[in-house]
């Protein structure tokens, strides 16, 4: 059975999204094919809930316009921009870095710790921690001072900020795990672990490995209710490819959304 994994790079980061394409490549079978892409349109780095709404409708796009052709999506930023609204629009399972690190760490240690971007962000990586439920097993959020692009630029120095806060994470908060809170961090667990007490996860892989065994398990997304496809209204100022629950004509399509 091959699978084929839609890896989605909200930022516009070239280098990023190759990062990302090659760390799902490597956790995933040989029969997997992996497609990382960017949007067209978007910012070049996620560190605000500003650019996190920006990034949205590029992430939307990518998922619409490649639907039929593809078995899974990953949406690779560690805020998981529009995650749920990435649900509404297919059913084939959509998958974000941050919730499947989660997701891996919650199952190796009683406590986890997320090593992430600037403290602006802090909140907003906070806030997703707490929508995906594990926030009881969270001992905390440790920031540095890196950007996004920074982690992908620096290598190096990525990685001795990331290890002072991890390493302040285990010996002052108690985490048991650390994940890696961005996608310009993949690869980076390696040479942390080896200077680390405790497991440390990549999240792109983390996301890889789940999307492929979401799909080999045969498994769609629920469309019973909350990820129904959206109703059928007017949207103003976006292209036709926005408009649910009618055709070019104006008369309804005949979806598996509407019938359930």
């Amino acid at each position: 059975m091959s699978v084929r994994i839609k890896a989605i790079n909200p930022n516009t980061t070239p280098e990023m999204t190759e990062n990302i394409g090659r760390q799902v490549r490597r956790y995933t079978s040989n029969d997997v094919e992996v497609e990382a892409v960017s949007p067209e349109r978007g910012p070049e780095s996620i560190e605000s809930y500003y650019d996190d709404f920006l990034a949205v409708p590029g992430v939307l796009e990518e998922i619409m316009t490649a639907e039929p052709e593809v078995d899974a999506f990953i949406n690779a930023c560690w805020g998981d921009p529009g995650i749920d609204a990435c649900r509404e629009v297919t059913a084939k399972p959509v998958v974000g870095i941050a919730e499947a690190s989660m997701y891996v760490a919650n199952m190796l240690g009683a406590e986890f710790s997320v090593a992430t971007i600037l403290p602006r962000a802090r909140d907003f990586i906070e806030e997703r921690v707490h929508t995906t439920g594990l926030w009881g097993q969270c001992a905390s959020v440790r920031c540095t001072d890196l950007t996004v692009v920074e982690t992908e630029e620096t290598r190096e120095a990525a990685t001795e900020a990331l290890y002072d806060a991890a390493e302040r994470a285990v010996e002052e908060d108690g985490a048991e795990v650390v994940c890696l809170g961005c996608a310009g961090m993949g690869g980076l667990d390696e040479p942390l672990e080896a200077r680390l007490p405790v497991p440390v996860i990549d999240s792109v892989a983390a996301a890889g490995v789940i999307t492929e065994g979401m799909v080999r398990l045969g498994k769609a997304t629920s469309k019973v209710m909350t990820y129904k496809q959206p109703e059928s209204k007017r949207i103003d100022g976006y292209p036709d490819l926005f408009q649910f629950g009618t055709t070019e004509s104006g008369s309804e399509q005949d979806t598996a959304a509407d019938d359930d």
